[in-house]
């Protein structure tokens, strides 16, 4: 049985945890050492499980642990070329990956990773690159896209295979209109390469799922042009409008910042 975990989506940390009995993937590590450790005591889990890591890209709230956590447990990072570039040269990366422990991975480009079947596929985004993965273990889809500025055709056709998705809902345009944001940084958020917003995220779902879809958690939400309620009835609004009913066609959940979700089996 697969099973999932969030330890952190959003700007202060992104964190997530895909394990099965014999294996585990950490995708991104933007939280602290400190914290994700007593989070997994708290859950009654084992750094040990975890047996390799997975990283989008290179910006601080996905990366900022990433190196510590590699050197302590003796992890393999697998990244694209240009994101282990990048994580080089983030001065908030206090302790680089070790180069023994860097592993590469391509977009479009299938790998077997211990229980997981991983394909990572670009993802639109103004960091030095960007990746989201779909993973298969055994029947089970996963698909989780997180700091997207749009949605692409290749996006569209991995949203579509997932039995579970995780899916960027950034913020509320309105909000982040009309917010003390400096314009260029408004514009960046709303640009193809920036983050999508509610209703963004809920045409994408609508667009490109299937009668397959299980469950969606809307991730990396704004903490000042967003809000937890905002996002899921926005986004079940739009799902309306489709004649598509969360909590019937499939479960939709908001996962939080910095608390971590609980854990959920995939089955």
């Amino acid at each position: 049985m697969l099973k999932f975990i969030s330890f952190g989506s959003g700007s202060s940390g992104n964190c997530y945890f895909l394990y099965t009995e014999n294996d585990g993937l950490l995708i991104d590590v933007g939280v602290g050492i400190r914290t994700l450790k007593k989070h997994f005591r708290e859950y009654g889990l084992s750094l040990t499980q975890i047996r390799r890591v997975l990283v989008t890209h290179d910006h601080a709230d996905h990366i900022k642990s990433v190196g510590s956590i590699s050197h302590d447990l003796h992890l393999p990072v697998y990244a694209t070329a240009v994101v282990h570039s990048g994580i080089d040269r983030n001065y908030c990366v206090t302790r680089k990956v070790d180069p023994a422990d860097r592993h590469l991975v391509e977009s479009g480009k299938t790998v077997q990773l211990g229980d997981f079947l991983v394909t990572p596929f670009t993802v639109p985004h103004d960091s030095s690159d960007n990746v989201g993965y779909f993973l298969e273990a055994g029947n089970t889809t996963f698909c989780i896209i997180t700091d997207a500025g749009m949605v692409t055709s290749e996006m569209a056709g991995y949203i579509n295979r997932a039995h579970y998705l995780v899916i960027e809902a950034n913020h509320d345009v309105e909000m982040l209109e009309q917010g003390s944001y400096p314009q260029h940084l408004k514009k960046r958020i709303l640009s193809g390469t920036g983050h999508l917003s509610n209703t963004n995220c809920g045409e994408a779902i609508v667009q490109n799922m299937s009668e397959s879809l299980r469950h969606v958690w809307l991730c990396h939400l704004s903490e000042e042009n967003n809000h937890p309620e905002l996002a899921r009835k926005t986004v079940e609004s739009v799902l309306r409008s489709y004649g598509i009913i969360a909590g019937k066609d499939f479960e939709l959940e908001v996962l939080k910042r910095t608390v971590p979700t609980g854990i959920y089996e995939l089955i």
